[in-house]
Order: C-alpha cells, then structure tokens, then sequence
C-alpha cells in the first residue's frame, strides 16, 4: 500500500469545499468555569482504577510486611515517611493529568482571533465578533460552522483547517483523538493510565507521575532487598507479622510490580523530557511532520511546560504552572 503524505491532507484542507460549514452542528453552549474535566471511557477508567489498586498494594506491603513489623524504629520511620510522600505526589500528579483539560483556556485563542486590532473581552462567556461563543478548555468541538468562519473576518490568502472528524477548526499542530472524540493541540499521545490525553495543560503533571511512579518502585525495590537478607540472616517467623509462604509471595509480587514500572514509567519519563526539550510530540515524531513553529532553547521549553520561572513548583503538582509569553492558538495560517 502507497504511503500518502501528511502535507496531502493539509492541501486538501485549504480548498472551500473541504470545510462544509453547513455540516457541522454549532457546539453547545459553554458549561460553567471549572467545570471537571474526565474522559467517560471504560477501558481508561479500568486503567486508572489498577494504576491506584498497584499503588496502593505496593503502600500495604511497604507498611505492613516490611516496616511496621521492624524493630528499627528510625529505619521504618525514614523510609515510611519517604515513600508515603512519593506515593502521595505520585496519585496527586496522576489526578491533576486525569481530570485536567489537556488543552489550554481559550483565552489565548480568543486574543488570536481578535487580535487583528479589535479589543480583548473583558469575560471570557462575551460573543466573539458578536456571534461566536467562546468555550473554554480542548478545541471547540463543531466550531466550524458558517457563522463562525465568517466571524473570522479572513483576509484573501488565509486559511482555516477543519478536523473532518470532530468538525472543529483546528489551531496548529493540534490532533484528533478516537477517544477524547476532540482535537488536542499538541497531543504527545493518549494514555490510558492516566484516562486522558498529554497535552500542553496537563503534561507537566504526567512526566511527575512517570517521575514519582519510577521513585517509588526503585525505592521500593531497594527495601525489598533489604528485607529478604534482613529475613535470611534473621528468622523468617519474627521478620514479618504474615507467615513465611505468605511475606515471601507477597515480597516476590511487588519485587515483580516494582521492576515493570520502574522500568515502563523510566522510558516514559525520559521520552516525555526529550520531547519537550526538543518542542515535538510524540505524534509528530512518528508522523515526521514538518516544523513549522519557532524553534526554542531547551530551557525555554522546559520553561513553557513547568511554569515561569523554576521553583520548587516544578515539582509539585498542585502548583499550576505559569505558562508565561506561550504561543497562541494559531487558527489561521
């Protein structure tokens, strides 16, 4: 079969006919500010579910068979105290990347279409051009309707790109989702562990999850060593409060736990860096799409993601970053 190119699609786009305004159905009016954001999907939703089961099967182990049953009380006071604050950030920054719009608020989109000399509205809810709603949060799905192309006040030569899929108009470097059934504006991908998408709002939360999910196997393999040469110098019966056929399979499970996500959420974290550094997606990677945005420092780019300037909030997934000079929705080109 004959591999089409990714920039066919996009000439196909630019012609009139492509875009069909009629077809598309307006997009329902905008639901209240902070309004949660979650992904009805069964398949991310069972995701989730085992990711917190494993997390927390890897707290009860920790607590109740190695360190709670120990006899050095500062031994099991340190790395208890370690590993529930790793665990803690770790189902925190997962919440923040689950239940977060990966998209950022239209407030940026909104100051790009008006841009061109109008004044910035001061509520985000007012008419865009005096018909256009704005809607907060992914890409308006079914915006590309004729009211709202023409209150875009396009000179001769612009251009709009209409997803097919989702009948929306797709700013730059955005792309449909099967599942979030909506466009994503830098989509890396969508992962079901987090039941959602990583995108430019919400990655900053993944990599931390991929972070303190690797620190917390590592952590946890490490004191499984520890314990098994504690039992075998020891007796079995006086290391563990369960008795030995059952310390050593539950030992042997996490050891197992341990070392998958370590490994898996390693490689995931290292992608996840390397991709921001380099201000490409995974998808635009593996589609070798062709750069057409300004190319930044590294620095910047971490900068872009975690917040203006660097502070211990990196860190943190409760602290929002501050995104800073980001560049625009570009709907037109």
């Amino acid at each position: 079969m004959m591999l089409i190119p990714t920039y066919h699609f996009r000439d196909i786009e630019r012609k009139p006919e492509y875009l069909q305004p009629e077809k598309c159905i307006p997009p329902p009016y905008p639901g209240p500010v902070g309004t949660m954001w979650f992904i009805r999907d069964g398949c991310g939703i069972a995701c989730a579910i085992v990711t917190w089961f494993l997390v927390l099967y890897a707290e009860f182990v920790v607590l109740f068979v190695m360190l709670i049953p120990s006899r050095d009380y500062v031994y099991s006071i340190i790395n208890g105290t370690m590993f529930n604050l790793l665990a803690f950030l770790a189902l925190a920054s997962h919440c923040r990347a689950m239940l977060t719009d990966p998209v950022r608020t239209c407030t940026e989109m909104v100051f790009t279409l008006l841009g061109r000399g109008a004044s910035f509205p001061e509520k985000l809810d007012k008419p865009v051009s005096g018909r256009s709603k704005c809607l907060l949060g992914a890409v308006p799905k079914g915006n590309a309707t004729k009211e709202f192309i023409e209150s875009l006040q396009l000179k001769p030569g612009q251009v709009v790109y209409k997803c097919p899929k989702c009948c929306s108009i797709k700013p730059d470097r955005a792309h449909h989702c099967s599942v979030c059934k909506r466009c994503i504006r830098k989509m890396d991908h969508h992962c079901p562990w987090v039941n959602n998408c990583v995108g430019e709002n919400n990655q900053k939360y993944f990599v931390l999850f991929t972070m303190y999910i690797a620190l917390i196997s590592l952590h946890a393999l490490i004191m499984v060593g520890f314990h098994f040469l504690h039992c075998f110098e020891e007796d079995w019966t006086k290391c563990s409060s369960f008795s030995p056929p059952t310390t050593v399979i539950l030992l042997i499970l996490l050891c197992f736990e341990g070392l998958l996500f370590l490994i898996f959420t390693s490689v995931m974290f290292g992608t996840q860096v390397h991709s921001i550094c380099t201000d490409e997606t995974g998808i635009e990677q593996l589609k070798k799409e062709e750069r057409r945005w300004a190319k930044k420092t590294k620095w910047m780019n971490m900068k872009a993601v975690f917040g203006h300037p660097f502070s211990l909030g990196w860190a943190s997934p409760f602290a929002t970053p501050d995104q800073g000079k980001a560049d625009p929705y570009q709907y037109v080109v």
